[in-house]
């Protein structure tokens, strides 16, 4: 597994010198991401090649519905909900519950696909593997910025 997380590493870092430093920057976390997910599900090869596709796919519509929400719902309330008359912010609450809904919708549709992929406990291993995914990022992140402030 390491051996993959190297690989994976290697193979991101090449592609990044030719692209902007955003999409570097998310290439190289959905390279780290890719490998802690197959590394913490020990997913086979078999299971590794059904797998990637359908999650891609549900990473994608999450990654438009986050771009989407933050178009619809935080840029109104970075320009100040105290301006916001009572209609306005009770469709903003609208639409955000509509857009959480959509997102359950996608994470069953994900949970639906992949039981004919992997077995349950690694459906669930899934969830855990990307709540620490997110834990690890914002503490790295977390301590770059604590060095660049020293």
């Amino acid at each position: 597994m390491k051996n993959i997380l190297i690989l994976l590493v290697l193979v991101g870092s090449a592609t990044f010198a030719q692209k902007t430093d955003r999409e570097k920057w998310h290439e190289k976390i959905n390279a780290l991401k890719t490998a802690h997910l197959t590394e913490a599900l020990q997913l086979s090869p078999a299971e590794a090649e059904r797998f990637w596709p359908v999650y891609n796919v549900y990473e994608q519509k999450m990654h438009e519905l986050h771009r989407t929400k933050k178009k619809e719902i935080y840029s109104k309330i970075r320009n100040g909900v105290d301006a916001m008359s009572n209609t306005e912010a009770n469709t903003l609450i609208d639409r955000q519950l509509q857009l959480e809904q959509k997102e359950l919708q996608y994470r069953k549709e994900l949970i639906t696909a992949l039981k004919k992929i992997i077995s349950p406990a690694k459906i669930i291993k899934l969830k855990k593997a990307e709540d620490d995914f997110k834990r690890q990022l914002l503490k790295r992140y977390r301590e770059r910025e604590e060095k660049e402030k020293k």
